[in-house]
């Protein structure tokens, strides 16, 4: 008995646990990549992102619609910043961002130049607005009412996609990053005063 509760058994049954763990318990991998983008890691990268603007033909009839029935037509919203995160509430790097996400709408949710739409692929708005009260964020989520070209959303969760004020695609990244991070909220600032 005491050759099987030795230190490297139990450390490797340990470490088995956590594996299995984060493998099978999305909330845990989703607080394990929360915890990285809190230390550095996932950080967006916008360095080219302003040089590198992609023209979408016309935004119009890219529709999402909210809790309400209110739609939003992206091509009405031309003058403005938009900042389009594609999630689902089963996704572990979705749930991981959101927090960060939440920073970012907290700093720019209130301004008439910065629009936030999050757009729920789960296919079900009440459990997606459900999921938002109970962390207690204030995130807008919508669902998609229309056709979205691939160039905007190929499938991949999370994905976001800014776009600058003359509807110009300024950031596209599948994947979770920290968007609450001072480096994206400087790009969004720099948005703000460019054409």
């Amino acid at each position: 008995m005491k050759r099987i509760l030795n230190v490297k058994n139990i450390f490797n049954a340990a470490l088995i646990i956590l594996f299995l763990v984060l493998l099978f318990v999305p909330s845990a991998k989703a607080m394990l990549l929360e915890g990285l983008m809190k230390a550095g890691f996932f950080s967006p990268d916008t360095s080219v992102a302003l040089a590198g603007r992609q023209p979408v033909n016309d935004l119009s009839g890219i529709k999402f619609k909210d809790i309400n029935g209110k739609i939003v037509d992206l091509g009405d919203l031309k003058g403005k910043i938009i900042f389009l995160n594609f999630w689902a509430t089963w996704c572990p790097p979705c749930l991981a961002e959101m927090p960060a996400v939440n920073k970012l709408y907290e700093k720019f949710g209130n301004d008439n130049e910065v629009v936030f739409i999050l757009a729920d692929a789960d296919g079900d708005l009440v459990k997606s607005q459900k999921f938002m009260n109970r962390k207690k964020f204030s995130l807008p989520v919508y669902a998609v009412a229309g056709e979205v070209p691939e160039v905007l959303f190929q499938g991949s969760l999370p994905t976001t996609v800014v776009f600058d004020k003359q509807g110009r695609i300024a950031y596209h990244e599948a994947g979770a990053a920290n968007y609450g991070s001072e480096k994206f909220i400087t790009f969004i600032n720099r948005l703000k005063t460019t054409n």
